[in-house]
Parts: structure tokens; C-alpha cells; sequence
């Protein structure tokens, strides 16, 4: 694919899975990604890759660093610098976090879908 174009709200609003890959350029990925009540992506850090992320449906609670917060709402976005330590959580114990994320450079394989949180740690340790 020479691009991404398309409607990226309603495809991150529509997305169920935890991680799914829309697009992987040389120098930058697009992912959607959702989750459930209370769950979180856990603690990681890109040595070399900047993050950006856009909250479309939900509440986040960004972590850096081990103690530094950060509630973002629909419609906000933060950026995770590289060798930042951070998770993200879903604040709300019971609706689904919506939200896509660009990483530069590329940070997952193309092409990547990871269903569960638990398929995306297994993926992770196998080097997939």
C-alpha cells in the first residue's frame, strides 16, 4: 500500500481488537487499538521511537516514568517521547478505550493483529 487513507475515527471506534496494524511506512505505523474496562498496554519503553496517540472514545491514564500522570479524554492526544517508560490505562471500569497510536519509526511487524492483550504478550515474547 503506497499510504493510509481513510476514515481513522470510525475504523478506532469499530476496532475490538487490542492491537491491529493499519499501516507501515519506512518511517512511521499507524495502529488502532482498544481496551477493555480497567485493562492497560503495561509498563514499556521505545528506546527510539516516538509515540503519538489520539483518544476517540474513553478516558486514559498515561504513566510515565513510573509516577507521572496524565488523564487524556475523547478527543485529546499525547505523545510519548523515545526512552520515556509509560503505560496507558483505561480509566473506566466499564467502557472500551478507543484510541490510535503512530509509532516512529515502525515499531511491530506489518500487518500485525493481536486480538487479546494476552495474544500481544505472547506475540512479544516470541518476537512476533
Amino acid at each position: 500500500m503506497p499510504g493510509y487513507f481513510g476514515p481513522i475515527e470510525d475504523q478506532t471506534i469499530k476496532n475490538a481488537n487490542f492491537r491491529q496494524v493499519l499501516f507501515t511506512g519506512k518511517h512511521c505505523q499507524l495502529v488502532v487499538m482498544c481496551l477493555r474496562p480497567g485493562e492497560e498496554i503495561g509498563n514499556e519503553v521505545h528506546p527510539n521511537v516516538d509515540q503519538f496517540f489520539r483518544i476517540e472514545q474513553g478516558e486514559a491514564k498515561f504513566v510515565l516514568n513510573g509516577s507521572e500522570e496524565h488523564k487524556v479524554r475523547k478527543n485529546e492526544a499525547a505523545i510519548v517521547p523515545a526512552g520515556t517508560h509509560h503505560n496507558v490505562i483505561n480509566a473506566s471500569k466499564t467502557a472500551r478505550l478507543k484510541l490510535y497510536t503512530i509509532y516512529a519509526p515502525p515499531n511491530h511487524p506489518a500487518g500485525t493483529v493481536h486480538k487479546t492483550k494476552a495474544e500481544a504478550a505472547a506475540a512479544e515474547k516470541h518476537g512476533h
